[in-house]
C-alpha cells in the first residue's frame, strides 16, 4: 500500500512538469523582434518619405492612360510627334526644293487678314476635331473618320502629298456620302514653297484659293464646282521647314 502510494505522488509530480505556459519556454536569452513598418524609427527614412509621399500625375496624360476602363477616351491617343530634325541636316531644304524642281509653280497670292480658320486650327486638338470645326459635310463625316497612315495615299489629285512630307498622322472617312482626309504632315521645304506648290495643283485641279494668314499661321483654302474642298493649314518651323494640317473633302 505504501509503495503504490508513493507511485501515484511520482506520476503526479511528472505530470505537473507538463502544464508549463508557452512564455515559460522562451530562453531568457532569445533576441526580440524589430518592427520594419514605415511608422517605427528602425525605418529606413528614404523608404519611409517614399510611402509617404503623394503621387504625381501629369494632367496632359490622363486622358491618354485609360484604354482598359470601361468609358472610352475622349480623343484617340496618339504618340505622334512630327520630327525635330525635319529640316536640320544641311541638305534637308534643297532635296526638298529639288523635289518640285522639274514643275513650274505660280505664286501663291498674297495673305489677307480676318484668319477665322487659323484660330479653328489652333484650337482643334485632333485631326477629327479640325474636320468637324468647318461645318458642312465635311463636319458631318468627321464623326465617322478612321486613323491610320494609309489616308495620306488617298489625297485628291488636286491637293497631293507634297512629295518630302514626313506623315506625322492621318484619318479619313470613306461611305455615306463622304471622301474626307485629313493628314499632318512636316516638310523641310521653306511655307512659301508650299503655299506656291498647293496654290498652282489646286489651280490646275478647277479649285479657287484664298490665302489668309494671322502671326505665322497661314492657311489656303478652296472649292472646286461641282464639289470639293480643300484646306492647308501651315506653321513655319524653327529649323526653316513647315508645318502642315492638309483637310480635303469631295475630292
Amino acid at each position: 500500500m505504501t509503495r503504490l502510494l508513493f507511485s501515484s505522488l511520482i506520476a503526479l509530480a511528472l505530470a505537473g512538469c507538463g502544464d508549463a505556459s508557452p512564455d515559460d519556454t522562451i530562453p531568457a536569452t532569445a533576441t526580440p523582434v524589430v518592427s520594419t513598418a514605415a511608422s517605427s524609427p528602425a525605418a529606413d527614412p528614404a523608404l519611409t518619405a517614399a510611402l509617404r509621399d503623394q503621387i504625381m500625375v501629369d494632367p496632359a496624360l490622363v486622358q491618354q492612360a485609360n484604354a482598359d476602363v470601361v468609358r472610352p477616351p475622349t480623343q484617340p491617343q496618339s504618340g505622334a510627334v512630327p520630327p525635330s530634325d525635319i529640316a536640320a541636316a544641311a541638305h534637308a531644304q534643297p532635296a526638298a526644293l529639288s523635289a518640285t524642281s522639274g514643275e513650274t509653280l505660280r505664286s501663291a497670292p498674297a495673305a489677307t487678314g480676318n484668319c477665322r480658320q487659323c484660330a479653328i486650327a489652333r484650337q482643334a486638338l485632333t485631326l477629327g476635331a479640325l474636320a468637324a470645326a468647318q461645318g458642312g459635310r465635311a463636319g458631318q463625316c468627321a464623326a465617322n473618320v478612321d486613323y491610320s497612315a494609309g489616308w495620306a495615299n488617298r489625297l485628291p489629285r488636286g491637293v497631293p502629298l507634297y512629295p518630302d512630307a514626313r506623315v506625322a498622322e492621318a484619318a479619313g472617312a470613306d461611305g455615306a456620302g463622304c471622301a474626307l482626309r485629313v493628314v499632318s504632315f512636316a516638310s523641310a521645304a521653306p511655307m512659301q514653297r508650299l503655299l506656291d506648290y498647293y496654290y498652282t495643283k489646286a489651280s490646275d485641279a478647277g479649285y479657287t484659293a484664298e490665302h489668309h494668314a494671322a502671326g505665322t499661321e497661314h492657311v489656303l483654302a478652296g472649292n472646286r464646282r461641282g464639289g470639293g474642298t480643300f484646306m492647308a493649314t501651315m506653321r513655319a518651323r524653327a529649323d526653316g521647314g513647315t508645318d502642315v494640317d492638309l483637310m480635303a473633302d469631295g475630292g
